[in-house]
């Protein structure tokens, strides 16, 4: 679950857009609701300039049913209101492993699904001028 504490906070009264990542599991996607009742207080309170870049799924197994139906729920709840990513991040062993080698995915696994995933979500948001 994300962590809505001062921090949490202060990056959003200070940023211009925030992207939203999201595992696709139900407990990531319970905190969603909080994370997004606390970015729209944020805007009105501290940073009415605020925007949602949208919600990036994170971690989907594409071959279970479960993660299809987390990736459809929040489509069906949030679709309409906030954008979320047509590019989902890949569940990969690979990328679980970067964070004990001190590495970027694109050093340690730069030919992979989860490098090539973030590698077009980057192209996506840059050529919507984010």
């Amino acid at each position: 679950m994300p962590s809505l504490g001062i921090m949490t906070v202060n990056a959003l009264a200070c940023a211009d857009t925030v992207l939203i990542p999201v595992q696709a599991a139900y407990l990531p996607v319970k905190g969603l609701q909080q994370l997004i009742k606390t970015i729209y207080t944020v805007k009105r309170r501290l940073n009415p300039g605020l925007e949602i870049e949208g919600i990036l799924l994170t971690m989907v197994d594409t071959r279970t049913n479960y993660a299809k139906d987390i990736v459809l729920e929040v489509n069906d709840v949030y679709g309409k209101t906030i954008p979320v990513f047509p590019i989902e991040i890949p569940l990969s062993v690979r990328a679980a492993e970067i964070s004990s080698m001190a590495k970027s995915i694109y050093d340690y696994d730069p030919k992979g699904k989860a490098a090539f995933a973030y590698m077009s979500l980057t192209k996506e948001v840059l050529a919507h001028g984010c």
